[in-house]
């Protein structure tokens, strides 16, 4: 069991994530005493989008390429449709995702986050939501798409939209007080 002061999570993003499904879990997460870090791909800060227009610009804390998953019991995955748009098209992004998973950490995908999950090739077989636009490509994916607020399948959080994230914060915080998940191939 880990507890939540000696946790260490990492929120992966670029350019165009949804504001509040970055914020929120920083916001929250640290609140309940975890330490997290936030990687972009340049380590250079990063600009979400609010609604209809850009919003507030958030620090970085360290360059993609220089994340080690052996320091972290968590990785959440912030959607709008831009942020993983773009990171499913960078390799390092993908290859760290299933890194994590690999590893038997807490992964979180909330939105369109979860095409992340395809990519990393992590999905196929296991319970999952998204933003509903995006059902079918999960569908396709092989995922057993439900339309909930929040899904587990063995430590890999997945949510809709801004609206759950009261429960995909304490999903996170729920699967990381667990520890590491021992996962079959789905």
């Amino acid at each position: 069991m880990t507890h939540m002061t000696d946790a260490k999570i990492l929120i992966l993003a670029t350019d165009g994530f949804e504001q509040s499904e970055l914020l929120r879990p920083l916001d929250d997460l640290k609140a309940n005493g975890a330490t997290v870090h936030v990687a972009t791909p340049d380590g250079e800060a990063i600009t979400g989008w609010d609604e209809n227009d850009w919003g507030k610009e958030v620090a970085a804390d360290l360059k993609l390429t220089d994340v080690k998953v052996e320091d972290y019991h968590a990785i959440v995955l912030p959607g709008g449709q831009i942020n993983p748009d773009v990171l499913r098209q960078n390799e390092d992004a993908v290859a760290l995702i299933k890194s994590f998973a690999d590893a038997g950490k807490t992964v979180a995908a909330i939105c369109h986050a979860p095409w992340l999950l395809i990519e990393a090739g992590i999905i196929e077989g296991r319970k999952a939501t998204s933003y509903p636009s995006i059902a079918t490509d999960l569908k396709n994916a092989g995922a057993k798409w439900e339309d909930s607020e929040v899904v587990v399948d063995q430590g890999i959080i997945t949510s809709r939209s801004p609206d759950d994230l009261e429960a995909f914060v304490n999903k996170i915080v729920e699967e990381v007080r667990e520890g590491k998940h021992d996962r079959a191939a789905a």
